[in-house]
């Protein structure tokens, strides 16, 4: 359904450092792969193959401007000893894909195919000294949609990083100047061991293998399918109040109220376990996240620095019956303790763990592909998209109207984002394609049902 019309290297419009680099050991612990998003635009002036043709120059020659600022972006990665990579700054080049889509598609058909058939596909069948760290691709469809889909690689940087990248090359294209904050900051030792060969002071249960299927029925592969969720800010104040209500009496009333982060977290881990739930209520479970660290070390780190500075953690280990059964507060407490354990010293103790291990590999294996592709996963894995600058990116034809994540084939994992319009936020999860339905169902019936009897 999607052609392609061209597939180029775009390289810096001037000479840039030719360098080998190291990666943090924040980056070490990522996987060389890419993840991706997708913009999607609506009644643009993107109406015909001139217009196309233009737009795609105009992304081009933005992009060629804003690889002189952001060198490292046009380079590749490299592995070096156990299991670990270093970058290459050789410029040489980020793909650029131009494709067309004649399919007339509603645009709620367009959310649930484009993120797999809009994203740049990234060919890993080369060596990784010839895989692009970004690749991006504006698609064109009927009725005046348009998508740009980008993929990043996920041990080059983060959430934080590749905002700042598109937002400096949307404003390129808009021929403005880059802000002053977001010209990058490349220094990666800020995240590295400050204390060689000395132990953690913590244990990390983030890097410990996570609960699985404990019934071997249960490991079967199947299809898996995407929910995409759209909740209010109101239905997020409902969940709010219900998980304030936990623990008043017993001396655990919150000191500060629960985020909208940590609620939906909460909301969707209680409601996972719903639908999965087998008749095994001692089935364990615990929900992973990503948090960025750049506020909360010490000194903190820019919000300008380019590369990863996101640490995953994980919640305690419940079983199904205690986050089913329990008041939502339960859940949501478990979200919250494992955000506010991530200070300074557990994130210099968990750099230190991290310069101690021997393989990088298997570490990477123990944490990202504990049941297996298509495999059933007991656990939740939420990445937060919200309070990023992604609705700023008008590269000359409007800001996008929604913003969601690419093709997700991993099992249990959830993205959380803003709406457009700042009233809400998308839910978009990952899970066996026979369950979207019922979560679908469940995630709104049980913010109402419970709201009504407070």
């Amino acid at each position: 359904m999607v052609t392609i019309q061209s597939s180029d290297l775009v390289v810096p419009s001037e000479i840039t450092p030719n360098s080998i680099s190291s990666l943090s050991l924040c980056d070490q612990i990522k996987l060389p792969n890419h993840g991706s998003q997708l913009y999607i635009y609506t009644n643009t002036s993107i109406t015909d193959d001139s217009s196309f043709a233009s737009a795609i120059h105009t992304l081009s020659t933005s992009l060629s401007k804003t690889l002189t600022v952001f060198h490292p972006v046009a380079g590749r990665l490299s592995r070096i000893h156990g299991g670990r990579f270093q970058l290459l700054c050789n410029a040489k080049g980020v793909l650029l894909v131009a494709a067309t889509c004649n399919t007339e598609l509603s645009f709620q058909d367009l959310c649930e195919f484009a993120p797999t058939y809009a994203v740049p596909k990234i060919n890993y069948d080369v060596p990784i000294e010839d895989v692009p760290l970004l690749a991006a691709q504006l698609t064109r469809f009927p009725s005046g949609f348009t998508t740009l889909g980008i993929a990043m690689c996920r041990a080059f940087l983060d959430g934080t990083a590749l905002s700042n990248f598109v937002s400096s090359w949307a404003k390129i294209a808009r021929g403005e100047s880059i802000d002053s904050g977001l010209i990058p900051l490349f220094d990666r030792t800020k995240l590295d061991s400050f204390k060689l060969n000395k132990p953690p002071r913590f244990e990390h249960p983030e890097f410990l293998p996570p609960p699985l299927w404990a019934k071997r029925d249960e490991v079967m592969q199947h299809e898996l399918g995407t929910a995409v969720m759209v909740i209010t800010k109101g239905q997020v104040q409902k969940l709010k109040n219900r998980a304030s209500d936990f623990g008043i009496g017993h001396g655990k009333v919150p000191v500060r109220g629960f985020t909208s982060f940590e609620v939906i977290s909460g909301h969707l881990w209680r409601c996972m376990c719903k639908v999965r739930y087998s008749g095994d209520v001692s089935q364990p479970t615990r929900l992973n996240t990503l948090v960025n660290c750049r506020k909360r070390l010490r000194p903190s780190i820019p919000t300008a620095y380019f590369g990863n500075a996101t640490f995953p953690t994980v919640t305690e280990t419940c079983s199904f019956d205690e986050i089913m059964q329990k008041p939502l507060g339960y859940a949501v407490r478990k979200v919250r303790d494992s955000i506010e354990r991530m200070r300074d010293e557990y994130v210099r103790s968990a750099l230190d763990y991290i310069a101690r291990v021997e393989d990088m590999d298997l570490l990477r294996d123990t944490f990202y592909n504990s049941a297996g592709k298509g495999r059933e996963d007991p656990n939740v894995n939420v990445v937060g998209w919200a309070n990023f600058s992604y609705f700023e990116t008008d590269f000359g034809w409007g800001k996008p109207v929604i913003l969601l994540p690419g093709n997700i084939n991993s099992n249990g994992k959830a993205f959380l984002l803003d709406t457009a319009n700042g009233d809400g936020f998308v839910v978009a999860v990952c899970l066996r394609k026979s369950y979207v339905d019922v979560l679908k169902k469940l995630f709104f019936e049980d913010i109402e049902k419970h709201a009504s009897k407070l």
